[in-house]
Order: structure tokens, then sequence, then C-alpha cells
């Protein structure tokens, strides 16, 4: 398998402090790669700097073996998709208005969709399962349909590699399995390269093939979500004490 993603001592943060440092992560072509930490640990930071949305503090990124600084804007667009927490502002927008501006890429200076940017819209909406909303208010419509509107835009892209922060947050479990369900199958289907960050450790667990801690400022492991989600690690990296632990137990909460 050949890498899609790979760092060397990448120092990441904001105003030249970094947050995290001496990152040395890589992912195959068509892996999933889960982060996973505490709360300000630098998961979301990191993903920013992987998205060329923060500037690197020291080290590099390369993309199928080429420094991320060597890409055009336009052509990152088309290889690498982002899904961030941070709401799209759809005022008067549909969902398929929404969805449409994932082509945009792809489009001329006036951002006119061609016939093939239409059916591509089509397809992935339609792979994602929000094609009997398109035509809905995206301001109007539930968490979880909002985030599968917003995957099927950065799949308009047709990128290479998805990059997602906390995508399930605020989920019910319901809409959690589905969002997740989608973004395997369109993996799967179009050999699509993963990474996230995520709180659910059983979702980590199920839908990741590699797992990357994160804790006081550096990569504390990296591995099969077998070989690094147990219960011993997992009280470790989040700092759960006995006294934590015993009571989840009593009230039947895993600590996983």
């Amino acid at each position: 398998m050949s890498l899609a993603l790979y760092t060397k001592n990448l120092a990441v943060g904001y105003a030249g402090k970094p947050v995290l440092e001496d990152v040395n992560i890589s992912l195959n072509k068509g892996e999933i790669m889960a982060l996973i930490g505490p709360n300000g640990a630098g998961k979301s930071t990191l993903l920013r700097t992987l998205a060329r949305q923060l500037n690197i503090l020291n080290g590099n990124i390369y993309l199928d073996d080429k420094d991320i600084n060597e890409y055009k804007r336009e052509t990152m667009a088309r290889k690498v998709a982002v899904v961030f927490t941070d709401r799209v502002k759809g005022e008067l927008m549909t969902c398929k208005d929404v969805v449409e501006s994932g082509r945009y890429p792809y489009t001329g200076f006036m951002g006119k969709l061609s016939d093939k940017d239409k059916q591509i819209v089509a397809r992935v909406m339609e792979d994602v399962r929000i094609l009997d909303i398109g035509d809905k208010d995206y301001n109007a419509i539930s968490d979880g349909q909002r985030q599968r509107v917003m995957l099927a835009r950065a799949l308009c892209q047709e990128p290479e590699i998805i990059i997602l922060d906390e995508p399930t947050s605020y989920l019910d479990v319901k809409y959690k399995l589905e969002f997740l369900m989608a973004l395997e199958e369109m993996q799967k289907k179009s050999n699509l390269t993963v990474i996230m960050s995520v709180h659910e450790l059983d979702l980590a667990r199920r839908f990741a093939d590699k797992v990357v801690c994160i804790k006081d400022g550096k990569i504390d492991r990296e591995g099969k979500s077998s070989e690094i989600i147990e219960e011993g690690y997992i009280k470790e990296l989040f700092g759960i004490g006995d006294e934590l632990t015993c009571y989840a137990k009593g009230k039947h909460i895993s600590v996983l």
C-alpha cells in the first residue's frame, strides 16, 4: 500500500506557540485514522494544520510524497476536503445549494456548474442518502441531516483525503451510526483516506484502521485500534483514576 499522507517532526500551534511537537504519523491510501485524547490536547489544531488552514510551526507534511506547501490552493482543494464543526452560513440556501458549493474548486470564474458537476452532486447526494431533503432549507433540518449534507459537500470535491473534526459530536446514536456508515461506504467505494478526531472510543474501535493518541503535547501512542483501545491505557490517557472507574462500573458505564 502507498502512503497518502505522512509528517516529519511536525510542530503545530497558534501565534508561534506549539501545542503539539515532534508529530510523526503516516496513513496509507484508503485507511481511516482516528485521533483520540483529552479535550484541549491539540487534535483540532493538528487537523487544521493538515488541512493547511493553520501554518506549520516546524517540520513537514507530505501528500503523495510532495510537501503540502508546494500545492496550489485549487489543487489542494481537489485533494483534501474538510468537515469541521464550524457551522456553514446557509441563509437562504437549500441543502442542495450547500452540497453544490463543494464543486467550486472545479468550476470556472463564474462558478457555474456543468452537466458533469450536476451529475456528481446528484450521485453523491444519493450515496449519502439526502436526495429527499435537497430542496429543504439548510437551517431547518436536524443536526444529523446537516452533518450528512456537509459530508456530501466535502465528497463532491472528489478528494483523495477527507479530514473531519468530531463529526459525530452532539448527534444521537442513530445519527452517529448513519453518518459513519455513509462515510465508511464512500471510503470503500472510492478508496478514500479518512482522518478524523472522535470522542466516542467505541466508534473509533469499530471504524478506524489506525488510532493516534494525543496527550501532553505529543503523540503518546499510535497503532491498530484493537491494540490501543484497552481499559488500562484509556484510563491513563484520559486521567481516569480508580475512584472514577469504580463509580462508572457501579453505574454500568464503560470507560471505553
